[in-house]
């Protein structure tokens, strides 16, 4: 039974790119460990704008990011000194622990072409115990994840366990995350 439905609220991240953010709202903080959802695009930007894009390195503790995406090209880099490029369908799993900082940066000229720019990113809160774990980052190329259907219906999993299957991404709570698309009217 639908208790509560949440609206997305638009934020504006500058630079032309936008972010429709579900979590955290007013009456509903958290759902499971998900504190923070916000998906953005698809956005198109111009070959020469994409790098005023660019996310500037930021600090993140006691939680872990994941960021999806859907479309578009993204270079990851952090504190740890890894540098990975996330590709439509891939999963970057950040844990940041007792702290982490990293960037989001948009160095390849594909980052906005075609359908644009479409990504997912959720915050997972740490149980307790993992609080100040040490920082981690794991990236799972999209032919790890697996993928079913019937109906119309199309899914992908890209964390946890459901529907029969398990991916190989390491959460510290109990959970999963699926991409699906369904029929119009479904």
């Amino acid at each position: 039974m639908l208790d509560m439905l949440i609206t997305a609220r638009h934020g504006d991240l500058g630079h032309g790119l936008t972010v429709r953010r579900v979590l955290p709202f007013a009456r509903r903080r958290h759902v499971g460990p998900f504190v923070f959802f916000d998906h953005a695009g698809p956005v198109t930007l111009a070959p020469e704008h994409i790098r005023a894009a660019d996310v500037r390195p930021h600090p993140h503790i006691g939680l872990s990011t994941v960021s999806y995406l859907l479309s578009g090209q993204i270079t990851h880099r952090d504190s740890l000194g890894v540098r990975q490029e996330i590709r439509p369908g891939d999963v970057n799993w950040m844990t940041a622990g007792r702290g982490i900082s990293h960037s989001e940066r948009f160095t390849h000229p594909d980052s906005f072409a075609g359908g644009g720019l479409e990504l997912m990113q959720f915050w997972v809160a740490l149980p307790e115990a993992d609080e100040e774990c040490e920082p981690a980052f794991t990236h799972y190329p999209k032919a790890l994840m697996p993928e079913g259907g019937e109906s119309g219906v199309w899914w992908r999993l890209f964390a946890g366990s459901a529907y029969g299957q398990t991916t190989p991404v390491r959460t510290h709570s109990p959970l999963f995350a699926l991409h699906a698309t369904l029929p119009a009217g479904a």
